[in-house]
C-alpha cells in the first residue's frame, strides 16, 4: 500500500486533536434460527418491522428521532424498537434466533457475520439491492467490504472507525516526543521509554492484549489475526509478542495490570497510570469525560515505516432472512444509511458516518468529532487502510478469550508459551461450535 507524501512529518495540530465517539464493542453467543417473520401486519397494508441495537440512552433518543423520519416518509411501515445494552443485546438474540424470531432488522458488527449467517439468520442484501430496495453505492473508504462474509452483503455499515493510538497530550509535549506518521515500532518504545525516564509514568497502559491492535501486527508482516476459517498465525508468534509485552509491564514500560484493575472502569490512561492507549478512534470520548489531561488521537506504529495494516471497522445493519417484509426491511435499511438528516441526527455516535450523503451532511462542531473526523481524513490520505478481513464463526469467543488470557500474562499468572497453546485450544473449540 503506498503512503501519502507526509508519511515521514510530525502529525499536525489538526491531527492530534481531541476525539470523540461511541462503542464499536460487541460481545456474542451463538444461536440457531427457523424461517419465520418478526413482523406483522394489518388490513390497511400496514406492516411493522422489528429493529434492535444495542447502546445507551443517547444512542436510542437519537435513533427514535430517526424512525420517526422514516415513519414520515413510508406511513405504511411502522418500526418497533428493540434496544440494551451490548452484553443483554446478544443473549436476548441468541433467544429470539433459537426460537426462529429474531428482529426484523438489527445492529451487528463483523465477529458475528459469519457465525450467525452458518446459522441461517442473515439475509443476504444483495438480493434487496437487486431487486432496487436498496442502493449499496456511495459508500467510503471501502467501508461496504465489512459487511461482506462468502460473497454476500450480510450487513451493510452505518458508521465506521479505525484502530488509533490515543495519547496524553501532556504527558508527550513535556517529554519532548513527538508521534510521526511511519514511526516504527522500536520508535514507538523508545518514545515511551523517555516518557518513562522524564515523567516516571507508564508509557502504554497494555497494548498487548488488544485483538485488534495484534491484528494490525500481522498484517504489517503479510499475516493476519483470522484466515476464512482459522487463526492466521502461530503459536510462536503469539508467544513472541506476549513475552515482549509481559518484559515491558516487569519494566515498567507498560502499566501495571493490577493498578489498570484498581481504576476500572475509568482507563488507565485517563487515570494517569500511563501515558497512551491504542483504542478505536471513535471510542476516546471516554478520556476526555474521565481524565484530567487533554488527550489525541497519534499514528499507529510501523513495522516497515509504512503500512499501518489498518482497515475500517464498522456497526452495521442486518436482517432477518425470515422477515416477513423483506422489501420494506430493505427500504429501512437504505433510508437509515443514505438519508443526510438522518446522519445529522446521529452524527458520529456509531462511528464515521459510512455513506457520502451522510458524511457530506454531517458537519461536527466540536474538537472531539472533528478531532475524529481529521485523523481518519489522514489515514485515508495516507493511502494505507486496507480491506477488513472477514471473521469466522466463533471469532466473538476468540477476541474475549485473547484479552482474557493476555490479561493473565500481564498479570504473570501464566507463561507467554502456556498462553498461546491455551489461546489456540480455545480458539480450536470456538471454530467447532
Amino acid at each position: 500500500m503506498q503512503q501519502g507524501g507526509n508519511a515521514r512529518t510530525g502529525v499536525e495540530r489538526r491531527t492530534i486533536l481531541k476525539a470523540a465517539g461511541a462503542s464499536l464493542a460487541v460481545a456474542g453467543l451463538g444461536a440457531t434460527a427457523t424461517a419465520c417473520g418478526g413482523g406483522s401486519g394489518s388490513a390497511d397494508g400496514t406492516v411493522t418491522i422489528r429493529y434492535a441495537w444495542w447502546g445507551g440512552e443517547p444512542r436510542a433518543i437519537a435513533i427514535k428521532k430517526t424512525i420517526a423520519l422514516f415513519e414520515k416518509k413510508y406511513p405504511k411501515i411502522k418500526i418497533k424498537p428493540e434496544f440494551t445494552d451490548y452484553e443483554a443485546f446478544w443473549e436476548k438474540f441468541q433467544t429470539q434466533a433459537s426460537g426462529g424470531n429474531p428482529p426484523d432488522v438489527f445492529q451487528n458488527a463483523v465477529a458475528f457475520l459469519r457465525k450467525y449467517d452458518e446459522r441461517g439468520v442473515l439475509m443476504d442484501l444483495k438480493t434487496q439491492a437487486d431487486a432496487g430496495n436498496l442502493s449499496l453505492e456511495n459508500f467510503r473508504n471501502g467501508v461496504l467490504t465489512a459487511g461482506q462474509a462468502d460473497g454476500k452483503q450480510l450487513g451493510v455499515p452505518v458508521g465506521a472507525n479505525t484502530m488509533s493510538l490515543v495519547i496524553d497530550l501532556k504527558a508527550f509535549r513535556k517529554a519532548g516526543v513527538e508521534p510521526k506518521f511511519g514511526w516504527t515500532w522500536d520508535e514507538y518504545f523508545d518514545a515511551l521509554q523517555t516518557i518513562q525516564d522524564k515523567l516516571k509514568i507508564a508509557g502504554d497502559t497494555g497494548y498487548f492484549t488488544i485483538m485488534y491492535l495484534y491484528d494490525l501486527y500481522l498484517r504489517q508482516n503479510g499475516k493476519a489475526f483470522f484466515t476464512d476459517s482459522a487463526l492466521g498465525f502461530t503459536e510462536d508468534d503469539l508467544t513472541q509478542w506476549w513475552e515482549d509485552g509481559y518484559k515491558r509491564v516487569k519494566s515498567g514500560l507498560v502499566a501495571d495490570p493490577k493498578k489498570i484493575e484498581q481504576v476500572k472502569p475509568k482507563s488507565g490512561l485517563s487515570a494517569g497510570l500511563a501515558a497512551s492507549e491504542f483504542t478505536w478512534d471513535n471510542f476516546s470520548i471516554r478520556y476526555e469525560g474521565e481524565g484530567e489531561s487533554d488527550y489525541g488521537l497519534a499514528p499507529i506504529p510501523t513495522t516497515d515505516g509504512k503500512d499501518t495494516g489498518q482497515y475500517l471497522g464498522s456497526l452495521m445493519l442486518s436482517a432477518f432472512t425470515g422477515t416477513q417484509h423483506p422489501k420494506e426491511v430493505a427500504q429501512f435499511i437504505d433510508f437509515m444509511v443514505h438519508d443526510p438528516e438522518v446522519g445529522k441526527i446521529m452524527g458520529y455516535d456509531r462511528g464515521i458516518l459510512a455513506t457520502t450523503e451522510q458524511y457530506e451532511a454531517y458537519a461536527p462542531s466540536d474538537d472531539p468529532n472533528k478531532g475524529v473526523k481529521a485523523y481518519e481524513e489522514e489515514v485515508a490520505a495516507a493511502g494505507v487502510l486496507g480491506k477488513i478481513t472477514p471473521h469466522p464463526s466463533g471469532a466473538d469467543v476468540i477476541e474475549a478469550a485473547f484479552l482474557r488470557i493476555g490479561g493473565e500474562v500481564a498479570q504473570g499468572k501464566a507463561k507467554p508459551a502456556d498462553a498461546a497453546r491455551t489461546l489456540f485450544s480455545e480458539a480450536k473449540a470456538a471454530f467447532a461450535g
